[in-house]
């Protein structure tokens, strides 16, 4: 810092930072800034869809906005330049904010959604991404690739950068593991791809390229009769991108991997909406719904057949009981279908159950739940009768092991006590990985939750 550098040689540049909860990317929805504005330290700079959640993405440098690296739709992953901030002259220095420079060289510290956007600070452990999987050159050591620097004091390779010569690596050379996602979904080899990067690196646009490349398709296509159809004037197309790429990567791997079956109950919910009057009649300040009563019922069922509060590791072989229940409750939103979790729904009460259910699904339409709430559930309760439909099949959340739901309410002829009756009757499925367990189990689940359903006392004799 003694020897003063030149605005080019302090620009920071900020990377979009590591999203959590495996998300290795986010698509630029809108800019808050522009080049030429001045920025203060976490200053909201960004707005940015994953396949989580829309967040507003804050900038730990202060400064004049100099690049901004890709436009709105752009998918930008994680690790890679978002943008680039200089240092404002003594003169340019926005009022109130004298002491800017002491925190860009800081960085703010702050948590955005689970992550710092810290890059700074004595006591603050970074960790560098690697963005390439290409090996170091051989006359680098681990403490010069460290600081960038070789033996004589000259510049060295980074850690994560690329060989100059992109024949000497064994492997194809790719910085980002969307690209390879995105070679795999097109069935493409990447050794046989030429990249356009700096060093050789692949890049998205060399694997589209390829991907489109006349040879590609004839591969990807071994007979030409099933060949999809060119789009058409009058066609609307819709990107695969953000939550509603998550969900159809979901669903369709949920598909692939787990063997479902469903199974199904008609149940007289008379006594079930009994139930919910007379409490919201002894406590009308805090009413509580059919959803937080079925939510209740099938944490009942779930601390007796605890097999469906599991998932499979499929890396280890092994099948994997949850010690608490991490509610999901699928949620149809302007974004898509979105399955916020109640974490340890088990402690709850039945009007803190109601209270949560409440809260946390007006969040998930407002977009306002951070990806973690999105995440980590252990079973999934749907309830699809809203949409006025009686039964489904659903797909299985991905990677829990089973879903219950519940169609919607309605006036049908029932026998009670041997005589017909006008009774409000409702489907119930339950779809469970056959990994998990077997006929007995999930049956043995499905009536409790039914016989609860039809008589609610139960709940109090099954505590």
């Amino acid at each position: 810092m003694g020897g003063g550098m030149t605005t080019v040689e302090r620009t920071q540049v900020f990377l979009l930072p590591d999203l959590g909860e495996g998300l290795s990317e986010a698509e630029i929805v809108e800019w808050r800034v522009a080049v030429g504005d001045v920025v203060t330290v976490d200053q909201s700079v960004v707005e940015v869809e994953t396949a989580k959640a829309v967040v507003d993405v804050p900038c730990p440098y202060a400064g004049r906005v100099v690049t901004l690296h890709g436009a709105a739709g752009e998918v930008r992953p994680v690790g890679q330049p978002l943008i680039t901030i200089a240092p404002l002259d003594g003169g340019d220095e926005p009022a109130g904010h004298a002491t800017y420079r002491e925190e860009e060289r800081a960085g703010s510290g702050n948590v955005l959604i689970g992550y710092g956007t810290g890059h700074g600070g004595a006591t603050r452990r970074r960790r560098r991404p690697r963005l390439a999987l290409a090996p170091e050159p051989a006359d680098t050591g681990p403490a010069d690739a460290a600081r960038g620097a070789g033996p004589a004091g000259g510049t060295a390779p980074a850690v994560g950068s690329v060989p100059a010569d992109p024949a000497r690596s064994p492997a194809a050379l790719v910085i980002s593991p969307i690209v390879r996602r995105l070679a795999r979904d097109h069935g493409l080899d990447l050794t046989t791809v030429r990249g356009t990067g700096p060093g050789g690196v692949i890049r998205r646009a060399d694997v589209e390229a390829a991907a489109t490349a006349p040879a590609a398709r004839l591969a990807a296509v071994p007979d030409p009769h099933v060949a999809l159809a060119p789009a058409g004037d009058g066609d609307v197309i819709v990107p695969l991108t953000g939550v509603r790429k998550a969900i159809a990567d979901k669903l369709s791997r949920s598909r692939r991997e787990i063997p479902e079956v469903t199974i199904w109950v008609d149940v007289d919910a008379t006594g079930l909406l009994e139930t919910r009057a007379a409490i919201n009649a002894a406590t009308p300040d805090a009413p509580v719904s059919i959803l937080a009563l079925l939510a209740r019922i099938c944490l009942s069922g779930l601390r007796r057949f605890p097999q469906l509060n599991a998932r499979v590791d499929t890396e280890a072989q092994r099948i994997v009981q949850s010690a608490g229940v991490h509610l999901g409750i699928a949620a149809q939103t302007d974004r898509g279908l979105l399955v916020p979790v109640l974490r340890d729904a088990q402690r709850l009460t039945t009007a803190e159950l109601a209270a949560e259910l409440a809260a946390t699904t007006a969040a998930a339409r407002a977009g306002n739940l951070p990806p973690a709430r999105l995440t980590g559930g252990t079973f999934t309760l749907n309830n699809y009768g809203v949409f006025g439909v009686d039964g489904s099949t659903p797909i299985i959340n991905h990677p829990e092991a089973a879903l219950l739901g519940v169609g919607r309410i309605v006036d049908k002829p029932w026998v009670v006590d041997g005589q017909l009756a006008v009774r409000k009757v409702t489907q119930l499925s339950l779809t469970f990985d056959h990994r998990v367990c077997d006929g007995g189990v999930a049956g043995g689940f499905l009536r409790h939750v039914a016989d609860c359903v039809e008589r609610p006392a139960m709940l109090i004799a099954a505590v």
